[in-house]
């Protein structure tokens, strides 16, 4: 069986590349290379250079390279540029995912897994948030998972497709240096250049209603997020031999709230660059609390994660940090 892997060369994809290769799975990668590094790659990994939005392309790859099922990671995510650029965000993500699925549909694809986000349950009530909390997305970033599940589901019902759409907590840390996080989006990796610059973490408001006035965020490393794609698509694999379709909603965290200031002082004390952080206005689309329960997984799957947020803050910060003598 041949997995396509579209943003393959990405933080998050290179990291199912190497899970689902090392446990034997045959992967090729679809990447842009707007954001993705084709050095993240095994040598032995095909990297196919294009975008979703390419019908023509995305026919050739799957039949060349005779592809059985599909991990769709390739999008654009950055919820503040969503605000201000949300027609990019609707063509790039959801244009492209159904020029994807249409390409899947035609070339007899019967497995999908998509990647999706926390973001899309806005600003919840719930302590916990189940995969059956209401979705109410705060940022056209959030609303493009929304309706990129509703298509998945909808082409896997129509053409007895297995499917799965994985909403990811606050992703974070590296299985290993070469596969680092290089983007300033993610809370640790702002942390980290702010410090390098010896400025003062910032904090995005402090008049939030929890605890200490800060956001509190699920965070998983991007290792146990990558094991938990290959627990999905095996789990795919077993539904189609088993001339099984359906589908899969499922929550990827660890069912632990922490926040932004809590954070920072982690950070402080692992990397030992402390720095008082220092407060600014609000960011759109921020909600105040979204932690996840990882219930579901664990009953479908069997899955748990095994890294603590200590190891997601140590793991980022060797990869930054250049070795000394």
């Amino acid at each position: 069986m041949t997995w396509l892997i579209t943003g393959g060369a990405g933080y998050i994809g290179s990291h199912v590349v190497k899970s689902m290769a090392e446990a034997g799975e045959r992967v090729v990668v679809v990447d842009d290379l707007s954001s993705g590094d084709p050095a993240r790659l095994p040598a032995d990994v095909p990297l196919e250079r294009g975008t979703v939005l390419d019908r023509a392309f995305l026919d050739r790859v799957l039949r060349e390279h005779a592809v059985d099922g599909v991990v769709h990671l390739a999008a654009k995510k950055a919820v503040g540029e969503s605000v201000e650029r949300p027609l990019f965000y609707y063509k790039e993500n959801v244009t492209g995912l159904q020029v994807l699925l249409d390409a899947a549909v035609s070339g007899g694809i019967r497995r999908f897994l998509f990647s999706s986000s926390a973001s899309v349950y806005g600003m919840p009530t719930a302590e916990l948030v189940n995969e059956d909390t209401p979705c109410a997305p705060l940022s056209p970033y959030g609303e493009t998972k929304v309706v990129g599940e509703w298509m998945v589901r909808s082409a896997g019902r129509a053409h007895a497709m297995a499917t799965a759409c994985l909403r990811y907590f606050n992703v974070a840390g590296t299985a290993e240096p070469a596969l680092a996080d290089t983007g300033v989006f993610n809370l640790v990796p702002m942390v980290f250049e702010r410090l390098d610059a010896g400025l003062p973490p910032l904090i995005f408001g402090d008049d939030y209603p929890t605890p200490d006035g800060t956001c509190v965020r699920d965070y998983i490393h991007v290792a146990d997020l990558a094991d938990a794609h290959l627990a999905v698509a095996r789990k795919l694999a077993e539904r189609t031999a088993a001339g099984e379709s359906g589908d899969l909603t499922l929550n990827i965290g660890r069912g632990e709230g922490v926040s932004v200031r809590e954070m920072i002082r982690l950070i402080g004390e692992v990397t030992g660059r402390d720095g008082i952080p220092e407060v600014t206005a609000r960011r759109p689309g921020d909600p105040a609390k979204v932690v996840a329960s990882a219930d579901m997984i664990a009953t479908e799957l069997g899955w748990k994660s095994r890294h603590d947020v200590r190891s997601m803050i140590a793991s980022a910060w060797e990869a930054r940090t250049p070795p000394r003598a």
